[in-house]
């Protein structure tokens, strides 16, 4: 049985139905000419359901349609191994191809004396080389500057390096450098690379015998060292290292030997490092840029490397 004070009278709605009105319902309550609504509620808050801005759609179809178009006139859509084309055939590659023959065509006049002056004599011509320098400054950041750095400071204990001082393992002059812009230093590609090998002397020399002439070579650059050590190695450093690095330590360009008795180090100048180099050797390559640029652009690159300080 149910009470008659639980019954809910026929005529009246519950408390959650007059909250959470049925959306058709309250479509249907609007009258003629008002805004309805999507039927959605928040709290007794309602949402109109008002068209866009006919300015705003119609705003809309003309972006639709722009696009459409400039896929169909210019390059789009990607391909294997192109674009699509467009029907106006704009293409950036071709564009910037241009411009670089513009230059070429306004610079040509230049690089033709650049080639057709003698190496030691472009400084005599102040507007030659102010063009040279600023060419081979864009040659090097293009080429050098990924090795070399940015400023030609080179990498320390990398074997990129610094091409400002005037420590040259081949030479500093203009002619030493553009030589070694050209044909590279240890490639396999070109038959005048600079080529210089030092054997690994761990295959060769026993530990007490490495340890020894790593501090002869501390001892002759000026740094802490075992003297008693140093004194031994004297005498393994003159059967072994000498007739490259000189009695002294003093290096040989020709063979490409560096100096080992300053503090510039191509490869690091610690205890390790020395170690390391002794036992393993070491052997950095460049590549030849003969195979890569042209005859004006490594002349520019060898006279921006000469005068930012170090050359000779």
């Amino acid at each position: 049985m149910v009470d008659k004070e639980d019954r809910v009278p026929e005529n009246k709605v519950q408390p959650a139905e007059r909250q959470y009105p049925d959306p058709k319902r309250v479509l249907k309550r609007k009258k003629v000419g008002e805004v309805q609504t999507t039927g959605h509620t928040w709290d007794g808050i309602e949402e109109y359901d008002n068209p866009m801005p006919r300015w705003w759609l119609w705003t809309f179809y003309a972006t639709i349609i722009w696009a459409i178009a400039y896929m169909i006139a210019f390059p789009a859509w990607p391909l294997i191994r192109q674009a699509t084309p467009g029907l106006l055939g704009y293409s950036t590659r071709a564009n910037v191809q241009s411009e670089l023959e513009s230059f070429e065509a306004r610079n040509a006049e230049w690089f033709e004396r650049l080639v057709s002056t003698d190496l030691t004599e472009i400084h005599l011509d102040e507007d030659l080389n102010r063009f040279a320098v600023s060419a081979g400054a864009a040659v090097f950041r293009t080429h050098c500057s990924q090795c070399h750095g940015s400023g030609a400071a080179g990498v320390q204990a990398s074997g990129y390096p610094n091409l400002l001082d005037d420590d040259w393992l081949w030479g500093g002059d203009i002619e030493e450098i553009h030589t070694t812009v050209a044909h590279g230093i240890r490639n396999e590609t070109d038959p005048d690379a600079r080529w210089s090998q030092m054997p690994a002397f761990g295959d060769m020399l026993p530990r007490e015998e490495i340890d020894a002439v790593v501090h002869h070579v501390l001892a002759l650059s000026g740094q802490d060292h075992d003297r008693t050590l140093a004194r031994a190695g004297a005498e393994v450093f003159y059967d072994n290292c000498a007739s490259c690095h000189g009695e002294g330590g003093e290096g040989d360009r020709f063979q490409g030997a560096p100096r080992l008795n300053d503090a510039i180090w191509l490869y690091g100048g610690s205890e390790d490092a020395i170690r390391h180099t002794v036992s393993y050797s070491r052997f950095g390559v460049m590549p030849a840029f003969s195979e890569r640029i042209r005859e004006s652009e490594i002349r520019a690159v060898a006279l921006y490397v000469h005068q930012l300080g170090g050359g000779e």
